[in-house]
């Protein structure tokens, strides 16, 4: 992947209003990302395992038809760090903290503007970091290895290894950053944003999956996931 032949950034638009999903996808894409809209989180959830983790969705709370935005959010969760904006007519204020706190990066309420989700989707993905692997069923790290991420495994010389829950959410982590240092305070709260985590609980994770991808058994020479010392850690992509 080279500057001059950018990866399209990704949005998936979930909503069980035909209306609303209209006017994100039109928005979105005057604006210049690709998006996909779903009906229910259910179809979101396909569309995701079908295609590929988006680049961030855009999510409404309440879908009588089935999972709720909450519980979508705590299913892609599950193995991915996949941001999310929160888009609903519920204004209650222990929901909003809910939201932001468990769930969304940020958390706008309807009626909106269109210019302003344009520049909420803008700011949360220029927080949170360019995922160029986005948007394919199986990410092709090289040719040794590809990661499914909703079915948590990594693919090595064509053999799946299956990846623990917080195994795969460390790896969209990093590889979300590939090439720049992640510190270990942001990987800590990232993983565990509702209680209290250590250095140590993230080297044991660490370690488990650096044995998993790395193609030897020295994992004090990893090939993929290198050890910034006092800093953190990158992912290095293939040359």
């Amino acid at each position: 992947m080279t500057e001059s032949d950018p990866v399209k950034q990704t949005v998936i638009a979930v909503d069980d209003n035909a209306y609303t999903l209209r006017i994100v996808q039109h928005t979105l894409s005057q604006a210049g990302y690709q998006v996909f809209t779903a009906l229910s989180g259910e179809e979101a959830v396909k569309i995701i395992d079908e295609r590929g983790l988006p680049h961030l969705a855009v999510v409404d709370l309440h879908m009588p038809s089935g999972m709720s935005g909450f519980e979508f959010c705590r299913t892609v969760h599950q193995y991915s760090d996949m941001p999310v904006i929160m888009l609903t007519a519920v204004n209650e204020e222990n929901t909003v903290l809910e939201g932001l706190e468990k769930h969304a990066e940020d958390y706008m309420v309807k009626p909106f503007s269109p210019g302003e989700l344009v520049a909420r989707v803008g700011r949360v993905l220029q927080r949170i970091g360019y995922f160029e692997y986005a948007l394919q069923p199986t990410v092709i790290v090289d040719e040794r290895l590809e990661i499914d991420f909703p079915e948590r495994n990594a693919i090595i010389e064509g053999e799946p290894t299956l990846l623990t829950p917080t195994e795969t959410k460390l790896l969209y982590i990093l590889m979300r950053n590939a090439g720049h240092i992640v510190t270990t305070e942001y990987i800590l709260r990232r993983l565990w944003p509702d209680e209290p985590a250590f250095e140590d609980r993230l080297h044991v994770h660490l370690h488990r999956l650096r044995r998993k991808i790395e193609d030897n058994d020295d994992t004090t020479r990893p090939r993929y996931i290198v050890s910034e010392r006092g800093s953190g850690y990158v992912f290095y992509p293939p040359k």
